[in-house]
């Protein structure tokens, strides 16, 4: 291959799609076991490539040259073949450097925790110190090399006032697991996570609902890539590329999430939406049919709305880590917090509010069948939807309303 990028598993990698947008060359996705590494880099045949989990200080002893940054760093993502001679460089210094002015805290004169003790959070380290951090302390499950564990680090250092989660503790297809509990750093001020698949991870959603500034690691990548490229062709970009980048990237691979009352009008406007915007439209009543072969009031009667809630949520957490979705949800998907955790994941969650008045009971749906349970549903459900919203579109007879309204209001 010309360029490309090497690592164990990048089935999940946005990498490809990125260098595509970059420059009309050929960028492949090249998965490597450990032991075919050596081989890989000895063959040279290659022109520029990047590296990425868990091989950033692999190909170090098989570099001719490498950078002094990537050298203080002590990890390689980025390796140009020059006439024979492997030159490595570490581009996530710049990547995670953008990402972190992006985010808009200041660490200068501040103390900055990263996870992990990989190639990234030895990036994430020099990162934070070019910053001006006035300390930069390590986590680690096992307190290895110089880190304190997370528990050490909740005792000695609560007062730190930014996070770098540089594991890939988050990282699909794990995406509910977080590297540390939030609530025992009260002084954090913002959150940067290097992961960016899921778009916003569980750490970083947490973050948010407590108020702190906090990103993915999506626009790390492009800025990385960006920077790469600069080194693979020996000339700059344009300075508005990456954030060009960035928003068709998240455009792409962002769900939209419709959440409403039964009848609120979510599968009308949600087939308009993902006809108009090219995307793909799914259903998690429809995928709850086609797996149960049964309709979703016969399985509520039958079974009960508990074990349907279980269903649910498998349909609900299986769509949502998909990307570039229209994603129609049950009326009551809302009641599980795990279920909005991981539809907001990937997708900005649209609340379709539609007047209570309005909505009709139908036979065909046990839980509002009738007005007094329509109504009670709305009064329980209401203050979910809301909080679960990202943005509300207010329906009416004409689906192309609340199309309109999501149309112009959901940009990145």
């Amino acid at each position: 291959m010309e360029y490309g990028c090497i690592g164990e598993k990048l089935r999940h990698s946005f990498s490809k799609e990125i260098h595509a947008r970059i420059g009309a060359y050929g960028y492949e996705l090249k998965e490597l076991a450990p032991q075919d590494v050596e081989a890989f880099l000895r063959e040279k045949d290659f022109k520029g490539i990047n590296v990425t989990i868990p091989y950033k200080e692999t190909v170090l002893p098989y570099l001719d040259e490498i950078s002094d940054e990537a050298r203080a760093v002590g990890a390689v993502n980025t390796v140009v073949n020059r006439d024979g001679k492997l030159c490595g460089y570490n581009t996530d210094v710049a990547g995670m450097t953008a990402l972190i002015r992006r985010i808009g805290v200041s660490l200068a004169g501040k103390k900055v925790l990263v996870t992990g003790t990989g190639g990234t959070s030895k990036t994430a380290v020099a990162v934070a110190k070019a910053l001006g951090a006035s300390e930069v302390v390590r986590l680690s499950r096992t307190a290895r090399e110089d880190a304190v564990t997370y528990d050490q680090a909740a005792e000695r250092h609560a007062d730190a006032a930014f996070l770098i989660n540089a594991t890939p503790c988050g990282m699909f297809p794990h995406p509910f697991e977080t590297p540390l509990d939030l609530t025992r750093f009260p002084a954090l001020e913002g959150v940067a996570d290097a992961v960016y698949n899921p778009l916003r991870t569980k750490l970083v959603l947490t973050a948010q609902s407590r108020g702190l500034a906090a990103e993915g690691g999506l626009y790390m990548l492009v800025a990385q890539a960006v920077e790469s490229a600069r080194l693979f062709f020996g000339k700059p970009f344009d300075e508005g590329l990456t954030d060009a980048i960035f928003r068709d990237v998240y455009r792409e691979k962002r769900n939209v999430v419709l959440i409403g009352m039964p009848g609120s009008g979510k599968t009308t406007v949600g087939r308009l939406l993902a006809e108009r915007a090219n995307l793909k439209f799914v259903d998690t009543d429809e995928l709850i049919r086609r797996r149960e072969r049964r309709e979703v009031a016969a399985i509520i009667r039958e079974r009960g709305e508990r074990e349907f809630r279980q269903i649910e949520s498998m349909a609900v957490c299986e769509l949502a880590l998909t990307n570039g979705s229209v994603i129609a949800t049950g009326g009551g998907a809302v009641l599980i917090p795990n279920n909005v955790t991981a539809l907001k994941m990937n997708g900005e969650v649209w609340f379709l509010e539609r007047a209570v008045a309005e909505l009709k009971p139908t036979s065909d749906r046990p839980l509002s069948d009738s007005r007094d349970k329509l109504n009670a549903l709305w009064g329980e459900r209401e203050p979910l939807y809301r909080a679960a919203a990202d943005f509300v579109a207010r329906v009416t007879d004409d689906p192309e309303d609340a199309l309109s309204q999501i149309l112009n209001g959901g940009n990145a």
